[in-house]
């Protein structure tokens, strides 16, 4: 089962490395940090082979990403052990500024601002201060009845 957790990187471990029966390997493992509710939780990951090695290697402690991983565990002598381990690490998304279309249709709707960004506010009209939106006057025959 895979999935996927944004959080950053909090700290990197050293790099393990050996030859097995199947070859040479190389692991690492990594601090990651995410929020849960009002809290942040750590949780230990790992990175398997020299290729997952290098694109950790690409990111830097306090790096904001997404982990895909899976989770597994095993019985060894009458105790568990539970792997946490990443398989594709990349750059957290941001979150994108409004497109084009969405700002070419607010600016239909749009209201003429003053010097400071901020719209005109007739002191005439004493719904249109606590509203704190501009809002077009409404002709008799647009109304709907």
């Amino acid at each position: 089962m895979a999935m996927e957790l944004e959080g950053r990187i909090v700290r990197k471990l050293n790099v393990q490395s050996g030859t097995s029966a199947r070859g040479a390997w190389a692991k690492q493992e990594f601090i990651f940090e995410y929020q849960e509710g009002n809290y942040p939780s750590q949780v230990c990951m790992n990175v398997w082979g020299e290729d997952k090695v290098k694109d950790l290697d690409k990111y830097q402690v306090g790096d904001k990403v997404k982990v895909s991983f899976n989770l597994s565990s095993r019985e060894f002598n009458g105790r568990w052990y539970t792997d946490v381990r990443a398989w594709r690490i990349e750059p957290a998304a941001q979150q994108a500024a409004p497109g084009p279309d969405y700002a070419a249709s607010a600016g239909a709707y749009a209201a003429p601002t003053g010097a400071q960004g901020v719209p005109p506010v007739s002191m005439d009209d004493p719904y249109a201060a606590s509203a704190g939106a501009y809002s077009a006057p409404l002709d008799e025959e647009d109304l709907p009845f």
